[in-house]
């Protein structure tokens, strides 16, 4: 009889015992489900309303409706800082996804995917992937990483600087070399992305590389381009000092300044929006992220491609992408509030899709 008894305890410890596993295991399954990436990782996207018109030479860009199956999820769980990164980039893209369908910004968010901007996506047919290119927030380095991925390189280390820049011989393909179908395809399938910085921060930048600093084979921006900002904008004709910043950001904040624009052509991708170069609210990005995050956002992208096991992103110097609010507030000290309200009109729609606040010396 004893005996007895004990099995029968036994048999109903071995049950509970499988009944917490069970227990432990749905609950295991329900947060992984809850705490999946819906914009990364496969699940159905929220369509996003738009009235644009998109044409690409009279061809509509259908929008995207599904991840393919290829950016499935892999298995391998993110480690670090990674794990809170998918819910970071879900808020950004639902963040866009809001100010594009904003009607009182939509001057200011929408823009055609033209040539125009067609030219600025580079393409990676081997591993799927577009990267449109925004300038002053260390594209060199992922243009690198696409060189390598396309082959043309076996590692970043042994591109040439001169070849980055030179795209007869860095094997990166432009978007609009490739037919309307070919367009379209591309658009749909593949992982897309590209960086952004806080916009004032980016254009001090631009200012500091092509009129400070300027590169000796961009002799242009000193020698026309400054010029003819200069005869237009600077109010001291007496002064013969080079370009200065309140001449630069009286020029950008000018409403009318598309005139001069065309004449300086291409040259101007340094300052114009993110807007113009990447049309956001007309292609579906997959990703976008940013220069004051990019050390997590790097090995997120390269993961989210799925090319993290092929290449990493160069080392990032130490304070390199760290917002500096001194400096910004420093270049805008001498300008006037009308020049720099004039300047964020035109900018807004990067400070809003992105998630910039409003500089605080414009709140004062």
């Amino acid at each position: 009889w004893l005996t007895s008894e004990n099995m029968h305890h036994q048999w109903l410890l071995l049950a509970a015992c499988f009944w917490v596993i069970f227990m432990f295991m749905v609950a295991s399954k329900f947060i992984t489900l809850t705490f999946k990436d819906p914009d990364g990782y496969g699940a159905k996207q929220e369509p996003l309303i738009l009235t644009a018109v998109t044409k690409v030479d009279d061809v509509h860009v259908p929008e995207e409706k599904h991840w393919p199956e290829e950016f499935q999820p892999t298995g391998k769980a993110f480690s670090g800082n990674l794990i809170h990164q998918p819910l970071v980039h879900m808020e950004r893209l639902e963040l866009l996804r809001n100010v594009c369908r904003d009607a009182a910004l939509r001057d200011l968010s929408h823009a055609a995917v033209s040539k125009f901007v067609l030219d600025r996506i580079f393409v990676c047919d081997k591993h799927k992937i577009l990267f449109c290119q925004t300038p002053k927030v260390g594209n060199t380095q992922w243009k690198k990483v696409l060189i390598v991925l396309n082959g043309a390189f076996s590692s970043i280390e042994e591109i040439p600087e001169n070849i980055v820049h030179d795209h007869e011989k860095n094997g990166l393909p432009r978007l609009s070399s490739f037919s309307d179908s070919e367009i379209k395809k591309r658009l749909n399938l593949y992982f897309k992305f590209f960086i952004v910085r806080d916009p004032f921060e980016r254009l001090i930048s631009a200012f500091k590389d092509k009129f400070v600093h300027n590169p000796r084979f961009e002799p242009w921006y000193r020698h026309e381009i400054a010029p003819g900002i200069i005869r237009k904008y600077r109010k001291n004709r007496t002064e013969t000092k080079g370009l200065q910043f309140e001449d630069f950001v009286r020029y950008l904040g000018d409403p009318n300044h598309r005139w001069l624009d065309v004449q300086f052509g291409d040259h101007i991708i340094h300052w114009v929006t993110y807007v113009e170069l990447c049309a956001p609210c007309e292609i579906t990005y997959s990703v976008i992220g940013h220069h004051e995050t990019l050390e997590d956002d790097a090995p997120y992208i390269l993961k989210a491609a799925g090319i993290d096991h092929l290449v990493s992103y160069p080392t990032i110097p130490p304070g390199i992408t760290v917002y500096n609010r001194t400096k910004v507030e420093r270049y805008f000290s001498g300008i006037s509030k009308r020049d720099i309200r004039r300047l964020y009109a035109r900018f807004e729609g990067d400070f809003k899709l992105f998630g910039y606040p409003e500089p605080d010396f414009l709140l004062n």
